[in-house]
């Protein structure tokens, strides 16, 4: 067990500043429902048009849907790393794509939840360790897991194996991910009904490759562009394999999910942990146009500019969704700024644990329907591309690309397509002051030449 000294505790027991007499007395089993990809527009609640979402619709319905809520990062590896640990991208251990592993000392919110006495299981896509390394989900706090652990191997929504705690095991090549998936998420509840458990189900939906039950794929006629790549046909370790309806096989990966989160639900009142368990619904990044994936046809951005790989809102900005009857008010549409390192230190306020140390704060009165005062200012960065970095201080929005500061007031400009830097310079400063303060310097991600 990683402890913290007893006043190192009693300090992060403190610090999740507006939390005081905003955490319910019974401790909530909570269900954290992660996918892979999906942009903000990508839900029927947030504005999709192609296809219905209607049960994460019926989610926001009788929870509170957040409309300025961030993921981690612009793409997997590090978006994960935040929202496990806590730590913004300026100081995360994990800051790119990489099969890099936590390390021993690195505080998990699943380390923090079992100290609370929850029961803790990952289901889907890991991506922060391998089998035998220091980053492996039983390692790291969770008590059983099951699914992909890296992340080439989670492009395949069809695979002959995966990983159940510390061993390989076989799987029917036939059978779709996302069915094992569903099953054993409904079994670790059916299982752990006496709770408190932490369900953390991190679907490789919408991810490519975009393949998904044959009948799924068949409830959908879009004018298509098909996705063709002999050499991973012919080499399936190579990209994406072809895909002759890509346009349908999306919109099947997502309402499949939907059609995951309707049996979650039903699962919970059948069981009668309606009103015990806090739902959340989010995802790791912006949405993708891998294996032929069409996110301008979809407006998987709704209004927003960019997508996966951008810093700007596009990339990072992403659905949450939280529903706890009889304590998320129903019916709510929030436009708190939290992100993805907010996580950690929520779920361990809830449970009345500390949280790990971290850049996070607990939004738990937010989601109460409580009054708190928010962050100051959030922080990304991103080094694919050179070296990328983004701010969000109020309604002002920089994004850094290789040195060139672009600033965009978001209240009146949401698609940030107009850069009024020279028009404010002090905020320019402010934001300038957030990254010196933010970036601290790693051995293991430098800015490429």
């Amino acid at each position: 067990m990683k402890a913290l000294p007893l006043l190192l505790l009693l300090l992060a027991l403190s610090r999740a500043e507006g939390s005081v007499g905003a955490v319910p007395d019974e401790k909530p089993n909570i269900i954290l429902i992660h996918a892979d990809d999906l942009g903000w527009g990508d839900l029927s609640c947030y504005g999709q048009q192609k296809f219905k979402t209607p049960h994460i619709d019926r989610l926001a319905a009788e929870g509170t849907r957040f409309t300025q809520y961030y993921s981690g990062s612009t793409v997997c590896a590090p978006s994960r790393c935040a929202l496990m640990t806590g730590f913004h991208m300026g100081r995360a251990y994990i800051r790119g794509n990489a099969e890099l592993p936590l390390r021993p000392e690195d505080v998990t919110v699943a380390e923090r939840l079992k100290e609370a006495g929850y029961a803790t299981s990952v289901v889907g896509k890991w991506g922060l360790g391998l089998l035998g390394n220091t980053g492996h989900p039983q390692k790291q706090g969770f008590d059983e897991c099951f699914g992909y652990l890296d992340h080439k191997h989670a492009h395949r929504q069809y695979t002959d194996h995966l990983f159940r705690n510390d061993a390989k095991v076989d799987v029917d090549p036939k059978t779709w991910s996302g069915d094992l998936f569903e099953k054993e998420a409904l079994d670790f509840v059916e299982r752990k009904k006496g709770g408190p458990f932490f369900l953390y189900l991190a679907l490789p939906n919408p991810h490519a490759e975009l393949w998904a039950p044959a009948e799924a794929v068949a409830e959908f006629s879009f004018e298509e562009k098909p996705f063709e790549n002999k050499k991973a046909d012919e080499h399936p370790s190579v990209g994406y394999r072809s895909q002759p309806k890509p346009r349908a096989a999306f919109a099947a990966l997502i309402t499949r999910m939907d059609r995951t989160v309707g049996r979650l639900m039903e699962k919970l009142k059948a069981l009668g942990l309606d009103d015990k368990t806090l739902v959340l619904f989010t995802s790791d990044n912006g949405p993708h146009k891998e294996g032929g994936a069409d996110p301008a046809f979809f407006k998987s951005s709704g209004p927003l500019r960019g997508m996966k790989r951008d810093l700007t809102e596009g990339g990072i900005r992403v659905p949450m969704i939280a529903r706890w009857p009889g304590k998320v008010p129903a019916g709510r549409v929030s436009d708190f700024v939290w992100a993805h390192w907010d996580f950690p230190a929520t779920a361990s306020a809830l449970a009345g644990v500390a949280a790990p140390d971290g850049d996070g704060i607990s939004v738990a009165p937010t989601l109460l329907g409580k009054e708190q005062k928010g962050h100051d200012s959030l922080y990304w960065e991103f080094y694919e591309r050179g070296f990328d970095q983004a701010v969000r201080l109020g309604d002002w929005k920089a994004v850094v690309d290789d040195g060139k500061l672009a600033l965009y007031d978001l209240k009146a400009d949401l698609g940030e397509t107009a850069d009024v830097a020279s028009l404010h310079p002090e905020v320019v400063e402010k934001i300038q002051a957030v990254i010196k303060s933010a970036h601290v310097p790693s051995e293991k991600w430098k800015p490429k030449k």
